[in-house]
C-alpha cells in the first residue's frame, strides 16, 4: 500500500512523468523501426543497412521526441483522451516520417526502402496510441466490470444519437457511479441506423423503442435529444406504455452541451414535459422595470400562485413587499424563507381576512400599495357546491374589498387571478370568479387604477391540481381516479403563470389577459403517462377508475366567450381581449348581494348572482352516470337553489 502511494505521488509530478514518458517513446520508436526492418527483409535485413542504421539511429530518436515534446504529448492525460488528442498523436508521427524522409534523402539519398517508411510509421503510432490510450480503455473496462458486480444496475437505451448522447454515454462509461448498463443508442434520424457511436451501436429510430426495450430487456431509457418536442414525448410513453421503463431526460436549457453533460445533470421525466406546446418565458427585464423600488401587495400569498408571486416579485426588488393572508403558518414560513434569500428586502406579513372590509382598508391605508396582486380566493369546485354562500363572501365580497382599497389609496394597477372556469359557468365557483370579473370592469369605469383580470387554466403542481392528487394515489399504489374518459383542461405551469400575471398586469396589456396554452389535454391520458413515467404499467399495476363527474364541473373548458374571442389579439404568448361592459348597476348589486349574506339569506344571494352572471347555467350530472348510480340526476345545491328562483323574486 505504500509503495502504491508512493508511486502515485511520483506520477503526480508533471516533470518526472514527462521524463518517464519519453523513455517510453524512446523504446517505442527503436521498436517500430525493428519491426518495420524485420517485416520488410523477411527478418534478416542486409547487414550493411544495419550498419547505416545504427550510424543515423540517434538522429531519428531525437527527431520523433522533439516533435513529441512540440506536441506536448508527455503532458498526456491518460483517463480522458479524445478525438482531439488522437489527432495529435498521428499529426506527430506523420511529420516524423516525413522529417525522416526528407533527412535521409539531403544526407545521403534513399537509405531505407519505401515500405519501411510507411511501416515504421504505423508501428510507431500503433504503439505510441496504445500506451496513451491504453488506461482509458483498461478503465472503462474495469467500471463496466465493477458497474455489473455492484447490484442494480438498469439495462438501458440512450435516444439520441447527437452530441448530447454522444457526452453522456462518454460519462456513463467513465465511471462506475451510474446505475446503467447502455445496450445501444435509438434515434429520429433513419441513417444512423447502424452506426456506432463509443462502441454502442444506433439499434433503431424511437419508433422501434417498444420492440427494441422488449428484446435488450431494457428497464430505462435516456432522453439525450435536447428540447424533445412534446408531442414526441408524449408518443413515446404511449408506445412503451405496455414495458414499464423509467425516464429521464437531459436538463431544458442546453447551451454548454458542447462542453460538459453528465448522467448527474440528467432530470426525470415530469409533467411540465407533457404540455402540448413549448413552455413559455418572459422577459425578466421588462418584469423587473415595473417592481424594482415599488410597493407591493400579494393577497392569499400562503398559496401556491399567491406564494411563486411574492417569490418572484421578491427577486426583481420591490420597496416594500406586504405579504396578506389568513394561513398564518403558511405566511409565517414564507416570510421565513424570503427573509433568508432577501435579508434586505423589507417584507411586512398581514394576516387578515378579505372578507373584513375595515382590516382591508386599513392595510391599504398603512402600507399604500402601488400594485396589487389578488390571489386570495376559493377555488374547489365541488366544496363550493356544497357552500355557495363561502364562494361568494370570498371571492365575490373579497374582491370587491381589496378592488376598492386599491382605487381608494390611489394604487397604480390591480392583477386580479381568474380562472377558464369564470367562462360560461357551471359552478358556483366559476360563477363567482366570474363576478368578481364583473366587480373590477364596474370599479375601473369610475378609478384611476388600471385593473386587469388574468385567467388561468389549471396550474400544475399547484394545491388542489390534479398533478399532486395522481402522484398521491400513484405512490399509494392506485387507483387513480378520473372524473371522465372525455374530460379535458388547458395546463399551465407556475412558472408561466406567475410569469403571466406580472408581465400582462404590470405592463398593462389590457383588461383580460389568457397564456396562449395550445391544445387541452385529455385527463386520462394526462393520468396514463404519469402511471408510464413513473416505471408502472397502466391498467395493470395502477389502475385508472373514472368516477364520474362531479357537482359543478364540466367536460371542457373554454378561455375565452365568442365575445372575448373576436377581439382577441395576440402579444408574447399571451392572449389579450377585450371585454363587455359591465352591467349598469352591477356594483349596487354586489352590495345587495353582500347585505343578503350578511342575513344569511343565500338563496337570495344566488339569484343576485345570477343577474351579475347571466351565463351560469348550474351542471347537473350526466344522466347515464346517474342511472349507473340506479338513481334519479341529482342537481347539485347551488342548482336547487336557483331552481327555486321563480318563489324566489321577492324574498328579502
Amino acid at each position: 500500500m505504500r509503495m502504491r502511494r508512493g508511486w502515485r505521488v511520483v506520477w503526480a509530478n508533471a516533470a518526472i512523468r514527462g521524463a518517464i514518458l519519453l523513455q517510453v517513446d524512446t523504446a517505442l520508436i527503436t521498436a517500430s523501426l525493428a519491426l518495420a526492418l524485420l517485416l520488410r527483409f523477411d527478418g534478416a535485413p542486409p547487414r550493411e543497412l544495419m550498419e547505416a542504421v545504427r550510424s543515423w539511429w540517434p538522429a531519428w530518436i531525437a527527431t520523433r521526441l522533439a516533435l513529441a515534446v512540440a506536441f506536448r504529448l508527455q503532458r498526456w492525460s491518460f483517463w480522458a483522451p479524445g478525438l482531439t488528442e488522437a489527432a495529435q498523436l498521428c499529426l506527430c508521427t506523420l511529420l516524423g516520417s516525413l522529417a525522416l524522409v526528407l533527412g535521409s534523402w539531403w544526407m545521403r539519398g534513399q537509405a531505407l526502402p519505401r515500405s519501411t517508411y510507411v511501416l515504421e510509421l504505423f508501428f510507431t503510432t500503433a504503439l505510441m496510441g496504445a500506451v496513451r490510450f491504453g488506461p482509458r480503455l483498461m478503465r472503462r473496462w474495469s467500471v463496466e466490470r465493477r458497474r455489473v458486480r455492484g447490484g442494480e444496475v438498469a439495462r438501458t437505451l440512450i435516444a439520441g444519437a447527437g452530441t448530447a448522447g454522444d457526452l453522456l454515454l462518454r460519462d456513463i462509461l467513465g465511471s462506475a457511479a451510474h446505475p446503467y448498463n447502455v445496450v445501444g443508442y435509438v434515434d429520429d434520424d433513419p441513417g444512423k441506423v447502424g452506426t456506432s457511436l463509443n462502441g454502442r451501436r444506433v439499434l433503431g429510430t424511437l419508433d422501434d423503442l417498444p420492440q427494441l426495450a422488449g428484446e435488450h430487456q431494457v428497464s430505462m431509457v435516456l432522453l439525450a435529444i435536447p428540447r424533445l418536442d412534446q408531442r414526441r414525448i408524449r408518443a413515446i410513453l404511449r408506445l412503451c406504455s405496455h414495458l414499464g421503463l423509467r425516464y429521464k431526460t437531459v436538463p431544458g436549457s442546453l447551451a454548454w452541451t458542447d462542453r460538459h453533460l453528465s448522467a448527474a445533470m440528467l432530470n426525470d421525466l415530469e409533467a411540465d414535459d407533457l404540455l402540448p406546446r413549448k413552455s413559455i418565458s418572459f422577459d425578466r427585464r421588462e418584469i423587473g422595470q415595473h417592481i424594482a423600488g415599488r410597493r407591493i401587495l400579494v393577497t392569499g400569498a400562503g398559496g401556491s400562485i399567491g406564494g411563486e408571486i411574492a417569490r418572484q416579485v421578491a427577486s426583481h426588488g420591490p420597496a416594500r413587499l406586504v405579504l396578506l393572508d389568513m394561513n398564518e403558518n403558511e405566511l409565517y414560513l414564507l416570510c421565513r424563507s424570503l427573509q433568508a434569500k432577501h435579508p434586505d428586502l423589507s417584507i411586512h406579513p398581514v394576516v387578515a381576512n378579505i372578507r373584513d372590509q375595515a382590516r382591508i382598508l386599513r392595510v391599504g391605508c398603512e402600507h399604500l400599495p402601488e400594485h396589487i396582486f389578488h390571489a386570495a380566493a376559493h377555488k374547489h369546485v365541488p366544496l363550493m357546491e356544497t357552500a355557495p354562500e363561502e364562494a361568494l363572501k370570498n371571492n365575490v365580497l373579497g374582491t370587491l374589498h381589496v378592488a376598492r382599497m386599491a382605487h381608494e389609496t390611489g394604487a397604480a394597477r390591480f392583477m386580479l387571478i381568474s380562472t377558464d372556469k369564470a367562462v360560461r359557468p357551471t359552478s358556483v365557483m366559476g360563477a363567482s370568479k366570474h363576478a368578481a370579473e364583473v366587480v373590477i370592469r364596474a370599479l375601473a369605469e369610475r378609478s384611476q387604477t388600471q385593473f386587469t383580470a388574468v385567467r388561468f387554466g389549471n396550474v400544475l403542481g399547484s394545491a388542489g391540481s390534479v398533478l399532486p392528487l395522481f402522484k398521491q394515489q400513484i405512490r399509494v399504489g392506485g387507483p387513480v381516479t378520473v372524473t371522465h374518459p372525455d374530460c379535458t383542461r388547458y395546463f399551465m405551469t407556475i412558472s408561466e403563470a406567475v410569469g403571466l400575471v406580472l408581465l400582462a398586469g404590470l405592463g398593462g396589456y389590457g383588461q383580460l389577459c389568457v397564456l396562449e396554452m395550445g391544445e387541452p389535454i385529455r385527463i386520462a391520458d394526462f393520468a396514463s403517462h404519469l402511471i408510464t413515467m413513473a416505471g408502472l404499467i397502466p391498467g395493470r399495476d395502477i389502475p385508472i377508475v373514472y368516477t364520474g363527474l362531479r357537482p359543478g364541473e364540466k367536460l371542457t373548458e373554454d378561455l375565452l366567450t365568442e365575445e372575448e374571442e373576436r377581439s382577441q389579439v395576440v402579444r408574447n404568448g399571451i392572449r389579450v381581449a377585450r371585454t363587455p361592459p359591465p352591467l349598469p348597476g352591477a356594483l349596487e348589486v354586489v352590495d345587495a348581494l353582500g347585505e343578503a349574506l350578511v342575513l344569511g339569506n343565500t338563496e337570495h344571494a344566488m339569484l343576485l348572482l345570477r343577474r351579475l352572471v347571466p351565463s351560469y347555467r348550474p351542471a347537473a350530472p350526466p344522466p347515464a352516470q346517474a342511472a349507473a348510480a340506479g338513481r334519479e340526476p341529482a342537481m347539485p345545491p347551488s342548482a336547487q337553489v336557483l331552481a327555486l328562483a321563480p318563489a324566489l323574486a321577492g324574498a328579502p
